[in-house]
Order: structure tokens, then sequence, then C-alpha cells
């Protein structure tokens, strides 16, 4: 009987061990959702240039994110609950990584978004231009037939006489051929004028089309950030509430 007395101090020791390893591991549950609830939805990017100040801040920022963790793991192993650290230092790089990578998307999203923009309105400007040229080229006069001189010459002493009239007639069949070949130009002129009027147009609907398509992306995206830190403070009040 005088035994068991004397073990029963022993026990307080262990108790209060197993009382601490209790709140350690109810600390690492609720540290997650903590830790969601302060995520912030990525306010949208309204310029190349606020893109790539963001991109940069955001690659130092990482390169902080692991130099703390780095430090964080050094200092947990000199700890009791190294594992409980742990996993609190990788949970703390975890959801700042996150937030980082969510705003480096957004910002890249921005700048290709923007280049296809940019691509496709000089297309168009240059298809413009094209359309402006052919249209002023064709309103052009044709050029000026060349004067045929048939003064009538005096044949060379001791040559054949030179049928001028047949000479005439054949100059004045090659003119005409010319006139209707180049009539036959103008009118290709024209028709490719028109063409390019046409596919202009198209570029310039396609244009407008992608541009929607890129607002309603990016729209979406905003609207699921929001959602997403709506959840997260939900639920941390819901997590808030269930404490005693």
């Amino acid at each position: 009987m005088q035994q068991d007395k004397n073990m029963r101090p022993s026990l307080k020791p262990l108790g209060d061990m197993i009382a601490v390893a209790a709140l350690a591991a109810l600390a690492a549950l609720a540290a997650p959702v903590q830790a969601e609830s302060n995520v912030q939805p990525v306010p949208p990017t309204r310029s190349v240039e606020q893109a790539n100040a963001t991109l940069a801040k955001v690659a130092k920022e990482r390169a902080v994110v692991h130099a703390e963790f780095a430090a964080s793991e050094s200092v947990c192993y000199t700890k009791f609950f190294v594992n409980h650290c742990l996993d609190q230092a990788k949970e703390k790089r975890r959801v700042a990584l996150s937030r980082l990578r969510a705003t480096e998307v957004e910002a890249e999203h921005f700048k290709r978004a923007d280049s296809v923009e940019k691509r496709d309105a000089d297309l168009a400007e240059r298809a413009r231009k094209d359309a402006e040229e052919e249209k002023y080229r064709a309103t052009l006069p044709p050029k000026e037939a060349k004067v045929v001189d048939d003064t009538p010459r005096p044949a060379p002493k001791g040559g054949k006489i030179v049928d001028r009239e047949a000479e005439h007639a054949a100059k004045v069949k090659r003119q005409e051929a010319q006139d209707a070949a180049d009539a036959g130009k103008r009118a290709a002129a024209v028709a490719a004028f028109e063409k390019k009027q046409v596919d202009a147009q198209k570029r310039q609907e396609k244009v407008a089309k992608k541009k929607a398509e890129s607002d309603a992306k990016r729209a979406a995206h905003e609207e699921s950030e929001k959602k997403k830190a709506a959840a997260a403070e939900a639920a941390a009040a819901a997590a808030s509430v269930k404490k005693p």
C-alpha cells in the first residue's frame, strides 16, 4: 500500500504533458482555418506596367517566404514538439505561396490578354491601310497610250515600198489589246480591294469577339476569387462560433 502512494506523484507530469500535447493538436487544427481566412481576393491589373511590377514583387516575396521557412525549420528542431512546429511553418509557407501564386496568375493573364489584343489590333490596322491603298490605286486614271508616229516616210533608196497602212493597223490592234489588258487589271484591282475590305471587317469582328471572351474570363476569375475569400471567411466565422 505504501508503494502505491509513492508512485502516484509521478503520474502528474505525464498528465500535464498529455494536456499540452492536446492543446498543441487543437491549435494545429485551428491554424489552417485562421490562415485561410486572412487570404484576400487578388485586385485586378489595369496596365502592363502594373503587371510587370507585380510579377517582380511576387518573385522577391516568394524568395522571402522560402527564407523565412528555412529559418523557422531550423528553430523547430530545437523545440520539444518538433513536428507540430514544422507543420505550422509549412502551413504558413503554403498560405503565403498560394496568395503569391494567385497574384502571379492574374498578372500573367492580363499580359497575355493585352498582347493578343495588341496583335489583333495591329493586324486590323494593317489590313485597313492596305485596303485604303488599293482603293486609291483603283481611282487613278489609266496610263496614257504612247503616241504612234504614223507620218509617211520615204522608202530607202533601192529598198521595197513599206505598207504603211498595214503597219499602222497592226499598231492600232496592239494598242487596243494593251487597253483591254489594262482594263482587266483595273477590274481585278477593284475586286481585290473589295475582298480585302470584307477580310478586314471579319478580322475586326474576330478581335472584338476575342476581347469580349477575355473580359468574360477575367470577370469569371475575379468572381471565383471573391467566392473563395467569402468561403474562407465563412469557415473562419464557423470555427470561431464552435470554440467554447
